[in-house]
């Protein structure tokens, strides 16, 4: 009578990997190449390694035992699987499961300079508030790069460690990146020590001071909001149930679970617009989210400059502002 095997039994026979079966029931088969590769006593040339398995000599592979059993030691489909479920249901294998530490990305910081100069010339020179300056400062949030006198706006993990570092020029060139290393899930910030129940995201760290400096000005204590910067625009996608929330809006709010308003500043251009849209879509469910870009002008470091007659109003400022 011919030989046969029911599809959930080849099923249950292929979850059993080439290693787990070598090792649970024929050890002594096994010979260790590396840490984490392996070879046989019959077939030196046999490789197995990550969940696979491949012959060198004859050029075939697979992964599972039965692949193996079928491929190199000539057994017919239903004999493989036979004698797999055999072992198995004599013995249930023990199945090692590997874990993979994720490599922790090492940030470059860069050098500081011998002061702050610059930065505060430049910051203040776009209408940023002195004391608000300084308090970043003081509690290393803003410095002067050695190298460049670029602004560095740094963010950090719960442990206070550092782990984003964002550069901007401290002049009219337009120099914005990220130091290497850096996690924008720990983008610049300025956070309230109190548990509250609102958040307001920025695309921009000056956009972010701006407001703060906003607040000041009408009397507001900036030190009791939650402000917070993405580090950059939002790209979200053209169909926005296919857009993901940023790194950062997602784990401050895992965190924070108290949070139930959102309020978006983001710039009054189409990336800007669309990065709205997508951010109330995807938080409508579960929060309030109000969006409150700059009255006039691009973004709202352009609107506190008009403000503080830094920065004349033009007629395309008013337009654009109506036309959003």
């Amino acid at each position: 009578m011919k030989e046969s095997c029911t599809k959930q039994e080849l099923e249950e026979a292929r979850k059993i990997d080439l290693l787990t079966y070598l090792k649970n029931y024929e050890p002594n088969e096994l010979v260790q190449i590396t840490k984490d590769t392996y070879s046989t006593k019959t077939h030196d040339s046999v490789r197995i390694n990550n969940g696979m398995w491949y012959r060198f000599s004859k050029g075939i592979g697979g992964k599972s035992a039965i692949d193996y059993l079928i491929k190199v030691d000539g057994y017919s489909l239903p004999n493989a699987v036979k004698k797999v479920l055999n072992k198995v249901s004599y013995r249930a294998p023990v199945v090692e499961k590997k874990t993979y530490k994720k490599e922790e990305k090492q940030i470059e910081i860069p050098k500081k300079a011998a002061n702050n100069l610059k930065v505060i010339e430049y910051l203040t020179n776009r209408g940023i508030d002195e004391e608000i300056l300084n308090y970043c400062i003081i509690n290393n949030l803003i410095y002067q790069e050695k190298a460049t006198n670029n602004v560095v706006f740094l963010g950090y993990d719960e442990n206070h460690n550092i782990k984003y570092a964002g550069l901007r020029a401290s002049n009219n060139t337009r120099i914005m990146r990220d130091s290497k290393g850096s996690s924008k899930e720990y983008s610049f910030r300025l956070l309230s020590k109190e548990k509250l129940n609102s958040v307001h995201f920025f695309e921009s760290s000056i956009d972010l001071l701006s407001y703060a400096t906003m607040l000041k000005l009408k009397g507001m204590d900036w030190h009791r909001i939650n402000l917070i910067a993405l580090s950059g625009v939002y790209q979200s996608k053209v169909n926005i149930e296919e857009s993901k929330l940023p790194i950062a809006v997602e784990k401050f709010l895992n965190k924070e679970t108290q949070i139930d308003e959102i309020i978006l500043h983001f710039d009054n251009d189409n990336a800007g617009r669309s990065a709205t849209k997508a951010f109330q879509y995807l938080l409508k469910d579960k929060y309030k989210v109000r969006d409150i870009p700059a009255p006039y002008g691009k973004d709202i470091n352009d609107y506190l400059c008009y403000k503080l007659g830094l920065k004349p109003i033009t007629n395309e400022d008013k337009i654009a502002s109506l036309a959003r």
